[in-house]
C-alpha cells in the first residue's frame, strides 16, 4: 500500500489537483490524505472544480496534530499542487504553521518524495529563489507547463499531463497521457 498525501493550496489551477486525485482513487494498492487550504476552496469555487467526495482521507489544515503532521507516520510521497507562492516560501524557509507546510517539513526531514507543483507565472527572483531553497532540501519542483506534443483536445487532456508526470515521480503506474514518440 502506497499513503500518498495531496496538499491543494491557493494558487490557480485547481484542475491539476482533481486530475491527480481522480487518478491516485482509481488505483489499487494507494491510499490519499488530502488536505485543502482555505484559499485552494476558494479557488476551486471561482474554477468551479469540485474536491469533495472523494475516498481518501480529508484532512484540515489547521490540524498540526494529524499523524501525518509527525515523522513516525510512514507516507511514501507529498504533492502540494498547485503550490501557492505563499506555500512554497513556508516550505522553503521551513514554516509549518499549516498542516501542509508541516507534512511537507516532515517530506524533506525524513527524506521522503516531495513534488511541489507551483502555478504562478511569470516567476519573480523571490519564487525562484525560494524554488532553488526548497530544491536544494530535496524537494522536486515541477511547475504546471504541459506539453503540447501530446495534441491536448480539451483543458483535462492538459492537466492530465502534469498528473501523469507527478504518478511518474511517485513510482505509481497509470494511463493517463501519452509519452514522448509513443
Amino acid at each position: 500500500m502506497k499513503r500518498i498525501v495531496v496538499g491543494v493550496t491557493g494558487a490557480s489551477g485547481t484542475l491539476y489537483a482533481k486530475r491527480l486525485i481522480e487518478a491516485l482513487t482509481k488505483t489499487d494498492g494507494v491510499e490519499v490524505y488530502l488536505i485543502i487550504s482555505d484559499t485552494a476552496r476558494t479557488v476551486a469555487r471561482l474554477e468551479e472544480v469540485d474536491l469533495s467526495g472523494y475516498p481518501v482521507h480529508y484532512e484540515e489544515n489547521c490540524d498540526l496534530a494529524a499523524g501525518i503532521a509527525s515523522g513516525s507516520f510512514l507516507f511514501d510521497a507529498m504533492v502540494v499542487i498547485p503550490c501557492s507562492m505563499k506555500s512554497l516560501a513556508s516550505i522553503a524557509g521551513g514554516y509549518g504553521a499549516t498542516l501542509i507546510s508541516r507534512a511537507a517539513d516532515v517530506c524533506l526531514k525524513e527524506r521522503r518524495k516531495l513534488i511541489l507543483v507551483p502555478r504562478e507565472t511569470p516567476y519573480s527572483r523571490v519564487h525562484l529563489t525560494n524554488m532553488l531553497a526548497a530544491h536544494d532540501a530535496g524537494a522536486v519542483i515541477m511547475p504546471a507547463s504541459p506539453p503540447l506534443y501530446t495534441h491536448p483536445e480539451t483543458i483535462n487532456d492538459l492537466a492530465d499531463m502534469i498528473a501523469a508526470r507527478v504518478l511518474d515521480h511517485c513510482g505509481i503506474s497509470h494511463t493517463l497521457g501519452s509519452r514522448w514518440k509513443e
